[in-house]
């Protein structure tokens, strides 16, 4: 990686050839995702929320935020992202000091919604420009390259349709956004038209019904950039569910066998996973 971690971030987002940007929510997870092939690393807002015992969808605060982005950076040897939710401020001046701050930590990037968190509700489509705007402005003055990204969450959030998605994307562009971002659109046919409406990169999430598309086919659409959410994290939490209820139910231990070799995940953590391998 080169000392500018931004430039080295930037550079993986090519459209039509998607790169995974891998959602970690502690370090180990961070560790074990670089060491599996991991290009990029990122936060997840839910999941670093779930860890603290708190919902998604602005529970977290920015310095709670900052101070997890910084552990991971500090853990990996690849770019990390931010996945900041509304910027944790509902003012331009304040989304531009999450920006700064970002940078301060070591973050190649974050991803700014357009949600009235801790509602559902979008902020006001000028408002939502003028905050995407204060982002940009704030990114360019930065020592080294960033990206920021800026969402149009109100499909997913079932608060808009796909035509005022496009018609935020478009203006978040305008506004000087590096990349765009409409989490879940209805269809695969929503998608594409997203990516071809644009010349700026698409982040598109493997969740819900996304998790059936290979990344050959989001390729295809044009996406630049595949992000899990908080999908991986919710996959590890169906093991624990699933494990409690057999054993506090039914008295069942047998979910439990199914646990990966201890001496695999010493190595990935260590840097001696094939090592590791050899054992297991």
């Amino acid at each position: 990686m080169s000392k500018d971690i931004g430039a080295d971030f930037r550079a993986l987002h090519r459209p039509g050839k998607p790169f995974i940007l891998a959602n970690a929510w502690d370090i180990g997870s961070a560790k074990m995702l670089e060491a599996l092939g991991a290009e990029a690393i990122a936060t997840s807002s839910a999941a670093h929320a779930f860890t603290l015992g708190r919902p998604d969808m602005g529970h977290v605060t920015r310095d709670e935020a900052l101070s997890h982005a910084a552990d991971l950076v500090a853990a990996v040897n690849v770019p990390v992202s931010g996945d900041f939710e509304n910027g944790f401020a509902t003012d331009p001046d304040g989304v531009a000091e999450t920006v700064r701050l970002a940078a301060e930590v070591g973050l190649a990037g974050i991803s700014i919604e357009d949600t009235d968190l801790p509602s559902a509700t979008p902020y006001e489509f000028d408002l939502s420009v003028e905050r995407i705007s204060a982002a940009a402005s704030a990114a360019r003055t930065l020592k080294g390259d960033f990206v920021l990204v800026a969402r149009a969450d109100g499909i997913m959030n079932g608060e808009y349709d796909i035509e005022e998605a496009l018609r935020r994307l478009a203006a978040y562009e305008k506004a000087g956004a590096d990349c765009l971002y409409a989490p879940l659109p209805a269809t695969m046919d929503d998608l594409k038209r997203i990516c071809a409406a644009t010349s700026l990169p698409i982040n598109a999430l493997a969740a819900g019904p996304y998790t059936n598309v290979t990344r050959a086919e989001f390729a295809a659409a044009g996406v630049a950039r595949i992000s899990l959410g908080s999908a991986l994290a919710r996959a590890t939490h169906r093991v624990i569910h699933d494990a409690a209820k057999a054993m506090f139910d039914d008295g069942s231990f047998a979910p439990l066998g199914n646990g990966i070799s201890g001496d695999l995940i010493d190595g990935l953590l260590t840097g001696t996973a094939d090592e590791a391998r050899k054992t297991v």
